[in-house]
């Protein structure tokens, strides 16, 4: 059993295909079916069903290949331990944020993080909460970027900040009268929200019921943005199609004029969501954590409120 071999198995588990598992590994698809074909006779288990192109893994199998995870990770760990002393900030980092948090943290973060750590490239991945997660645990990913709660076994997470919405509108919207805004108001507003899969969805619609789309209010608009960013969102507000709750870093109106936009802030209790780090406990550099979150407090996110530093064990 080789190290070599651990890698092919996790690889096909992650891709379902040995095809494309050869490819990531850079290896012909030949060489690593050998491999993992001798690495089943030598264990005496069957990790892969193989029918008709289909990949999938055994009961047995999946047991083997959490282990073999978790050996690579050990494996690494035994390099960095090797290389005690040397730059834990040298060599790239595997960073994944949220649609709704990357594009607004990332122009910041990265300049930033650049000059405290010019040696640390960012391999950077923007996805759903789901997916963030799944690279996580199988090493895809050093590090992500996510809205709390969130949590697994084998994970440690850092709050960051607490975020407030807005309430996005058109310029000449009646709401724009107003100073801040209760979520009751939005009751009879055709609000634009983003599609299922995105965590941002789930929040608003949590901290403002008012929200939901209602039969003879331009119900269809939940399919209209199925899929959406916010940014796609924005130009529909814009346009006159309906209004929107985003995380107040993401309210730029300063993307189109004043007279165009305009954003109100909630009244009490402002509905807010907490954006944090996620690592695995085996990772092992944790002064890349304390470079990124040290880097995030620094940047300028004027509406946000930092949350005090301390590390806790989902």
């Amino acid at each position: 059993m080789t190290l070599t071999e651990l890698r092919y198995i996790v690889a096909v588990a992650r891709e379902k295909h040995f095809g494309r598992a050869a490819s990531s590994c850079f290896v012909s698809q030949p060489t690593l079916s050998i491999a993992i074909k001798k690495l089943e006779e030598e264990l005496g288990v069957q990790l892969f069903e193989r029918q008709s192109g289909d990949i999938s893994v055994t009961p047995v199998g999946e047991r083997i290949i959490e282990q073999a995870q978790r050996t690579l990770e050990a494996a690494e760990g035994v390099k960095q331990a090797a290389a005690q002393g040397k730059d834990q900030l040298a060599g790239p980092v595997r960073i994944g944020a949220i649609y709704t948090i990357g594009p607004y943290l990332f122009p910041e973060l990265i300049p930033r993080l650049r000059r405290q750590a010019p040696d640390m490239p960012l391999v950077i991945e923007e996805n759903y909460t789901a997916v963030l997660a799944e690279q996580l645990k199988r090493g895809d990913l050093d590090v992500i970027i996510i809205s709390l709660p969130f949590g697994d076994p084998g994970l440690l997470t850092l709050p960051l900040y607490v975020e407030p919405f807005v309430v996005l509108l058109p310029a000449a919207h009646p709401l724009t009268q107003r100073k801040t805004i209760k979520s009751v108001m939005l009751e009879d507003e055709s609000v634009l929200l983003l599609g299922a899969g995105h965590c941002f969805r789930d929040q608003v619609l949590e901290a403002c019921p008012a929200c939901l789309p209602k039969p003879g209010l331009r119900d269809d608009l939940s399919n209209t943005v199925a899929g959406g960013s916010l940014e796609t969102i924005r130009h529909m507000v814009v346009s006159g199609l309906g209004i929107t709750v985003l995380p107040c870093t993401a309210a730029g109106a300063d993307r189109y004029s004043q007279r165009l936009l305009s954003i109100r802030r909630f009244a009490r209790p402002v509905p807010t969501r907490t954006v944090a780090l996620a690592w695995r406990v085996s990772f092992p550099r944790p002064k890349v954590i304390d470079a990124i979150s040290t880097t995030v407090a620094s940047c300028k996110l004027s509406c946000v409120k930092p949350v005090a530093r301390g590390r806790r064990r989902q």
